[in-house]
């Protein structure tokens, strides 16, 4: 369809971003409950009475545990809470694994939106699939493919009866339902809670004496080599380190992610996209 809809000449071609990217990191191997979390939300669909849902989905990669399903808006700040929410009961992951849209990704620097600085703090890291290749998230998009099938066709009549199936599968499936990549075992079998608590409070990124440290501003920029340099709104009020490269230019860093390079003369970021698996 998108090919005879260009040769009427009723579509355009997006025009192509360039960012200066990283080397591809491969993604850590999960050999214990806890080493990555899978967060996502499901498809949107609509209930008999026309109300829409967003199904927030976050899983154990390891047990293949439902830590949460749960009806809210594809928003930050409704995320941030249920998660924290979660962090709070069964202690913090050491990674994160998600797609690259809103509200765990951006296309600024790094790829961070505000959800995602939030986590880098606490130490999680981030883990973000390749565009287009949800396979790199497999054992999530699996257990989503059982849930829209057993759960949505045909929806329920309102979200308060849709999220009641929702934790009824989810109940099921942790406690009732084997798998065979478990060896017939249950997923609550091989989940145990996370050592790592929650903090009461969230802590600042350390930067070494090699770094220059500046605190964004508002409006995501920072004072730079006597100008303002545009860094990420993502990072309003954080602060960034900056290292000088054997080239001259300058390498920015928020905690573990690099940000992108201030090119020598310009005072302009050239931003990194986020690390990509191998």
């Amino acid at each position: 369809m998108t090919d005879i809809l260009k040769r009427a000449g009723l579509v355009r071609s997006p025009r192509r971003r360039r960012h200066a990217v990283p080397p591809a990191q491969p993604f850590a191997a999960v050999n214990a409950p806890n080493d990555t979390w899978c967060i996502d939300f499901k498809g949107w669909f609509r209930t008999a009475n026309g109300e829409r849902c967003d199904p927030l989905t976050v899983t154990d990669a390891h047990s293949r545990y439902i830590l949460a399903l749960k009806i809210m808006p594809e928003r930050s700040q409704p995320v941030r809470a249920a998660v924290d929410a979660l962090f709070a009961e069964y202690g913090l992951p050491h990674a994160m694994r998600s797609d690259n849209g809103p509200p765990f990704a951006s296309l600024g620097a790094g790829g961070l939106s505000t959800l995602s600085v939030h986590w880098l703090k606490l130490g999680i890291r981030l883990e973000r699939i390749a565009p287009g290749h949800p396979q790199q998230n497999g054992r999530h998009e699996r257990m989503h493919a059982t849930l829209k099938a057993e759960t949505t066709r045909p929806a329920a009549g309102n979200s308060t009866a849709q999220q009641a199936r929702f934790d009824r599968f989810r109940d099921e499936f942790n406690h009732d339902r084997p798998h065979e990549a478990l060896g017939q075992q249950m997923p609550a079998e091989h989940y145990k809670r996370s050592p790592r608590p929650m903090p009461d409070r969230v802590p600042e990124p350390w930067y070494d004496a090699e770094h220059a440290v500046r605190r964004v501003r508002p409006s995501g920029e920072i004072k730079w080599g006597g100008d303002r340099v545009f860094i990420s709104q993502a990072l309003a009020g954080e602060p960034v380190g900056i290292a000088e490269t054997d080239s001259g230019d300058w390498l920015v860093h928020f905690a573990s992610v690099d940000l992108g390079l201030i090119k020598r003369g310009t005072n302009k970021l050239n931003p990194f996209a986020a690390v990509r698996p191998a």
